[in-house]
């Protein structure tokens, strides 16, 4: 028994789709790099400066330890400014 294929109209890839598509991959990019910057300095430091990310900073905690926390807690802000970022593209006229 062959298998039917039902065709969705919405699945097609309009051109206000791409646009969309296009935005939120810009927009994907560009929270990335800033990630990417903030990891980067991050391994940056303990390469170069090991000694430095053994520091106590607060409450016996080193900085590592703090500087990893803060790479967890920026990754989630990046994804909520993404997803406001795609809420207000798809708000602009792109919407599926």
């Amino acid at each position: 028994m062959a298998e039917e294929q039902v065709a969705n109209p919405e699945a097609k890839n309009e051109p206000d789709d791409q646009a969309l598509d296009r935005r939120n991959a810009r927009a994907a990019l560009g929270l990335f790099a800033v990630y990417l910057v903030f990891y980067a300095a991050f391994m940056a430091l303990n390469i170069i400066d090991p000694a430095m990310m053994a520091t106590q900073v607060a409450g016996g905690v080193n900085l590592a330890i703090v500087y990893g926390f803060g790479l967890i807690i920026a990754a989630l802000v990046l994804a909520l400014a993404y997803m406001a970022i795609c809420r207000r593209n798809a708000g602009r006229g792109g919407a599926r």
